[in-house]
């Protein structure tokens, strides 16, 4: 892997985020691959097509309502992370917020993720009672 590729999953992450529909998740994914949807937690570990699918399609983002870009920060070997940001509108049904992400990324051979792993930081907003 090198950072071009990397980006180019990364750009087809986001591509397949805003379509919501099942090929363009699969095409981003081994068979057998893990997804954290969150750092800790056996629960939180979407396994294999069927779970990934599930965990990214059982609650979709409504189209317009966000935007998000991600980045390499290293990539060594078939490992990557990327970092970024994911906002969402004050129109999306959560209201408006943005998060700060890290990405924990290992492919297989052919270029597709086989253990994806997010990390991320919601950015806390300060009235300005509260400054």
């Amino acid at each position: 892997m090198d950072r071009a590729t990397v980006q180019a999953w990364l750009d087809r992450y986001v591509d397949a985020w805003q379509q919501n529909e099942p090929g363009p998740i699969e095409a981003l994914f081994t068979e057998d691959a893990t997804y954290g949807f969150a750092p800790f937690g056996e629960d939180n570990i979407a396994r294999g097509h069927a779970e990934i699918l599930k965990g990214w399609l059982d609650n979709p983002d409504p189209p317009g309502t966000w935007e998000a870009h991600y980045e390499p920060f290293a990539v060594d070997g078939n490992r990557a992370v990327a970092t970024g940001t994911s906002h969402y509108f004050p129109a999306h049904p959560s209201g408006d917020r943005r998060y700060y992400n890290v990405y924990l990324l290992e492919f297989a051979p052919d270029g597709r993720c086989s253990a994806f792993t997010e990390l991320y930081m919601r950015e806390q907003t300060r009235t300005p009672e509260q400054a």
